[in-house]
């Protein structure tokens, strides 16, 4: 697939860039994006870093309710086919892949729209965006991996009241009770973003997939085997030509270059 018509991709200076393309509908989900969504995260392999962000005023307002409508129809419809077909499998690419990904949320994050920002690595936020857990109004769950991240984020009680009252969260609380990692002013959020992917596309990439790899796969594991597993990959990395060329450019006062290998 390369001719899209929901998203925008591009991939240059090992960075991928890819914005949610459907501004009148807030960016919601469609098949259609869904399926161009995870072509274009295939063909981010190439890439160090990804960045995933919305057109217009909104990051994304989850799925389009309008494509699935029940409002006038007697037959009831199978969300867990959806989720299980749709959200599920974009939710473990976005956690899996080895590449750190940055959501660039630039408006409203609602619903699953709001949890696909979650499931990044990293969240940089508009100080104007909010995070809306809408699902509780149409008596929904907070699907796309929301039940599980939000109380690891911010705790049982804060992901309690976010998800039964549905109260939007600005930006700036989001930052203060660790569910984003930054805010940044709105005329600022394109350049702090852009620094920040530069700066991940110049690390070892090897040393980043393993960093995203063992945080987020540390719950699963007692602190034994914690240890057990940071001595393996020590030892593994330690073997790698990016390490070694990490220490000779800093002992030499010089730039590095790393390779991936």
């Amino acid at each position: 697939m390369s001719v899209y018509e929901t998203i925008r991709f591009s991939l240059g200076d090992g960075v991928a860039r890819i914005t949610l393309n459907r501004p009148d509908r807030l960016n919601s989900f469609t098949a259609q994006m869904h399926g161009e969504l995870k072509d274009a995260l295939e063909r981010s392999s190439e890439a160090r870093v990804v960045i995933l962000t919305g057109a217009g005023r909104g990051f994304c307002a989850g799925q389009d309710l309008n494509e699935r409508s029940v409002a006038s129809s007697d037959e009831p419809v199978d969300l867990g086919a959806t989720v299980e077909s749709c959200w599920n499998p974009l939710i473990a690419m976005l956690t899996s892949m080895p590449q750190p990904v940055i959501a660039k949320v630039n408006g409203v994050a609602a619903g699953a729209g709001a949890n696909v920002a979650l499931a990044c690595d990293i969240v940089v936020a508009a100080r104007s965006a909010k995070f809306i857990q809408s699902f509780s109004a149409i008596g929904l769950i907070p699907d796309s991996g929301g039940s599980w991240m939000l109380p690891r984020l911010v705790g049982q009680a804060r992901a309690m009241g976010l998800a039964l009252s549905g109260e939007p969260l600005p930006a700036e609380k989001a930052a203060q009770w660790g569910l984003i990692w930054k805010v940044a002013d709105d005329d600022q959020l394109d350049l702090e973003v852009d620094k920040l992917a530069a700066k991940l596309a110049s690390l070892p990439p090897l040393g980043l997939a393993a960093i995203k790899s063992l945080i987020r796969s540390t719950w699963e594991r007692s602190l034994d085997q914690e240890l057990d597993l940071q001595r393996d990959e020590m030892r593994r990395l330690g073997f790698t030509r990016d390490y070694q060329e990490g220490v000779a450019a800093f002992l030499e006062k010089r730039a590095p270059t790393f390779t991936g290998s």
